[in-house]
């Protein structure tokens, strides 16, 4: 007679060895050393608050972040292979952000911080379900300062060579900065606004550097005007002509221009773009002061005037490239429209 499986007996054997092969896995600790993971000084909501780690113990090595040269992990080997599988598909991060907030409380200067500490703290690593053995550099120092708030002047920088700043508006910002130092919120345009800011002014927001590379940026923002720096083109400006009557002659007596009309028609300029847009758009070019004294003359000589935007003008941005035309010219006067009598 067959003897019968049992089952129940079965089944303890089988949890007995996964059990086994489990203490197994734990009770063997495998190591996985890693390199490249990063301590950034995250952004602080205190304006007032300077937090950088230091460098060599030198003031222009002070930076927002370190990159850690060694991190030693351990844990079960199957979480061990685990994440270092995760680490080659490129899809392990346990960078780590200090809070600024943090060392509020510390007492300005340089300080000691335990790597290994942080580092064990971290959730992401703890997440992992592995612990960490060692780091190097063990230790890292950081130094904390307050800013205070202060009146810094503002410029513009990296400029084509042939602009120039025309008005920085406000021209001094209020920033957060050492105390000791003397700061300037700076303003840097792309290729792309600097030919926006050439006549129209521009708003930018500026910003302090604190040391290389650590930039913040200052709430006001600041309208940039730039201006061409003596590079004038030629251009030949359709004219309108305008006169410029006193009120004893207004509305009774027009003038007759004995001039060749394309003699009239054109003006030579030497200007910026902006300028050459600006007159262009204006409604007069050229304009003929008429005086009372004209109405008594046969024939009149008077050179006209150029209307150039007085404000191209005084930034040497525009100017004629010919003679003043002269025009040859009589008063007539308009006659009056003739009114009929009622029930004519």
């Amino acid at each position: 007679m067959a003897k019968k499986i049992k089952f129940g007996k079965i089944s303890i054997v089988v949890f007995l060895t996964a059990l086994i092969w489990v203490w197994a896995d734990l009770a063997q600790d495998e190591r996985l050393e890693l390199s490249g993971v990063v301590i950034e000084v995250a952004r602080s909501s205190d304006p007032a608050l300077w937090v950088s780690f230091v460098v060599d113990g030198a003031k222009p090595n002070l930076q927002t972040s370190i990159t850690l040269d060694t991190v030693v992990l351990k844990g079960p080997a199957s979480r061990v292979a685990e994440v270092s599988r995760r680490k080659n598909k490129g899809a392990l991060n346990l960078d780590l952000f200090l809070a600024p907030e943090q060392e509020k409380s510390t007492q300005e200067g340089d300080s000691t911080r335990d790597v290994l500490e942080l580092l064990k703290a971290s959730d992401e690593i703890g997440k992992l379900g592995l612990t960490v053995e060692s780091c190097e550099p063990r230790t890292l120092t950081i130094r904390v300062r307050k800013l205070v708030k202060a009146n810094v002047p503002v410029e513009c920088v990296g400029l084509d060579p042939s602009l120039k700043v025309d008005t920085l508006d406000p021209s001094q910002v209020e920033a957060f900065v050492p105390q000791d130092e003397t700061l300037k919120a700076t303003i840097q345009l792309t290729p792309a606004e600097q030919d926006q800011a050439r006549g129209t002014p521009i708003e930018k927001s500026p910003y302090i550097e604190l040391v290389a590379g650590q930039r913040r940026e200052v709430s006001t923002k600041v309208k940039v005007r730039l201006v061409a720096e003596n590079v004038l083109h030629d251009y030949s400006v359709p004219a309108t002509l305008g006169f410029c009557f006193s009120p004893n002659l207004q509305g009774k007596y027009e003038v007759v221009l004995d001039n060749d009309p394309a003699q009239l028609a054109t003006v030579l300029i030497k200007a910026t773009p902006f300028a050459q847009q600006a007159y262009a758009q204006a409604p007069y070019q050229m304009t003929l002061y008429i005086h009372d004294t004209d109405r008594q003359q046969e024939s009149v000589t008077r050179e006209f005037v150029f209307l150039f935007p007085e404000e191209y003008v005084r930034r040497d941005e525009i100017k004629a490239n010919q003679p003043a035309q002269t025009a040859k010219f009589r008063l007539v006067p308009i006659a009056e429209p003739r009114t009929e009598a009622p029930g004519m």
